[in-house]
């Protein structure tokens, strides 16, 4: 099965139901809108094989085009819109790119490809037109994981690998429902959001509530008004939203309750004290639309305190794990009692999974392998010699360890462990999570630096206004005696300014400290 086949399937069985929630189409509408698009793209010549790239926000013309493009027989060129001219420049030359379908905002003189205004109305359908003959195993997208501005990491997507996802999402059925409205704000260009809403929405003959922005306040008038039943975000929007509903219950001075309630929630329940418990969590769900059953979180480890928070309020809370060469969530962990921190699951139907070279601790490095698991990157055969095992096997280089439960926890990527000069490994997500719950400390890296002929733990910190380096070290140097001594970070630096983030939130190590190096970070010496 193809994934223009996949939709088909889905309008059989579910056309006059609702796709997208917020315009009120239909599955069968939307598929009319495909071939219309498909059309189209037909008269500007797009054919078969040709790679075509997608530049939108969350808008419904974004998985309009894609399946038109599938449609076709072309491939989708998922663009972030984070990025620059000169990087979608350099992209689309390695991807031989021959047109974009692009939002306007995104427009520019480019040598390399014709632009194409994304959210024209197609009002032209060929009925000649037939769907291309495409393979399973044919390509769907190309993503970059790195290379945008120098030599290309394309990781190619079959369709093969796009509806095995979807079968796999079936794990989730305890949660997700026929009809359901899944909240769509994840950016599509993402693996991950895509698998969420696109992929689960069709495997389900659900629907999907597109919003193109990131503002608090618009998303909160989404939940009020489609009140949606399963939302996915990233952690760092979930802390967020734990923090307003915290504020909220103090400004009304009724946190001191509300915390001893969901502390004790189950234990009220059992002496007849139910009600008192649904009196905290009625109003706080209320923010979510009161509908809401189900919220997912990826791209990065959730704090346990924020997972347990939602858990309390009545809210299944589950974690996904994936990268872009796994379609997104290969692992989905399952709301269990007395979960241990950054658990993340483990791989879902269809995939599998080895922890190789384990320390002491039974800590390694995670393999896998599977129906979501891409075939190699695009023509870089030295890549795919260090990716790949001689059984199939994928290196994440992410390192993991299991858990009574069976479940994986993340311990931060091979590739950031800090060795000390005496042989130790240092973590650097274990130190971030420390250092995230000092008091003015927005954000912060860890990472491996030289300091006077040694190697170090450093770190970089992301601290709000009026945070002073003697604040800071007192803090860290407190927070450093929770933990062996040969994890301390006692060099650092501050600054008010953002680290540099991926689209998915997390922090580009190597960019933080290629800004140290060019000194663009003040340290207490300065």
């Amino acid at each position: 099965m193809n994934m223009f086949q996949f939709l088909e399937s889905a309008v059989r069985d579910a056309s006059n139901e609702l796709f997208l929630t917020r315009e009120k189409i239909t599955y069968a509408v939307f598929l009319e809108m495909v071939k219309k698009r498909a059309t189209t793209l037909a008269a500007m010549g797009v054919k078969k094989g040709d790679v075509v790239g997608v530049l939108a926000h969350n808008i419904p013309e974004f998985p309009l085009s894609l399946f038109a493009i599938w449609y076709l027989g072309a491939h989708a060129l998922m663009l972030d819109t984070n990025l620059t001219p000169f990087e979608y420049d350099n992209m689309t030359k390695h991807a031989k790119t021959k047109l974009v379908l692009a939002e306007k905002s995104f427009f520019y003189k480019s040598a390399n490809f014709k632009f194409y205004d994304i959210t024209t109305i197609d009002t032209k359908l060929d009925p000649a037109l037939k769907p291309a003959h495409v393979e399973s195993e044919d390509i769907a997208t190309l993503s970059f994981t790195s290379g945008s501005t120098g030599t290309p990491k394309i990781v190619p997507l079959t369709h093969y690998n796009l509806t095995e996802c979807a079968v796999s999402l079936e794990d989730m059925n305890q949660w997700l429902h026929r009809g359901d409205t899944l909240y769509g704000f994840l950016p599509m260009y993402h693996v991950y959001g895509f698998a969420i809403e696109i992929l689960a929405s069709i495997h389900y003959r659900a629907n999907v509530l597109l919003q193109p922005t990131i503002n608090p306040k618009d998303i909160l008038e989404d939940f009020k008004t489609y009140r949606p039943h399963v939302i996915p975000a990233v952690p760092k929007i979930w802390e967020v939203f734990r923090k307003k509903i915290i504020d909220g219950l103090k400004q009304k001075r009724l946190w001191w309750l509300a915390s001893f309630v969901l502390k004790f929630g189950p234990f009220l329940k059992k002496i007849g004290l139910g009600f008192l418990v649904r009196k905290i969590q009625e109003p706080v769900l209320a923010v979510f639309g009161g509908r809401a059953r189900l919220l997912i979180a990826g791209g990065a480890a959730t704090k346990p305190e924020v997972e347990t928070f939602y858990e309390r309020l009545g809210l299944a809370f589950i974690q996904g794990y994936g990268l872009t060469e796994t379609v997104g969530p290969i692992c989905i962990s399952k709301p269990i009692k007395c979960r241990l921190p950054f658990a993340f699951g483990a791989p879902i139907t269809n995939n599998e999974c080895e922890i190789r070279n384990k320390n002491a601790e039974g800590i390694g490095v995670l393999w896998l392998r599977g129906h979501q698991v891409f075939g190699g990157y695009l023509n870089n055969k030295e890549a795919n010699e260090e990716a790949f095992d001689e059984k199939g096997f994928f290196n994440t280089g992410d390192l993991v360890s299991m858990d009574k439960n069976g479940e994986l926890h993340f311990h931060g990527r091979q590739k950031q462990v800090i060795v000390t000069d005496v042989g130790k490994n240092v973590y650097p997500d274990e130190l971030e999570a420390l250092f995230l719950k000092i008091p003015g400390v927005k954000n912060v890296a860890v990472f491996e630096h030289t300091v006077k002929g040694k190697t170090v733990a450093y770190g970089v910190f992301q601290v709000e206004d009026g945070m002073t380096f003697e604040k800071l070290e007192k803090a860290v140097s407190h927070a450093n005696r929770k933990i062996a001594s040969y994890k301390w970070v006692t060099h650092f630096a501050m600054t008010t300014k953002d680290l540099p983030l991926t689209s998915t939130q997390k922090i580009k190590h190597h960019k933080v400290r290629e800004n140290l190096v060019a000194g663009e970070y003040p340290t207490k010496r300065d």
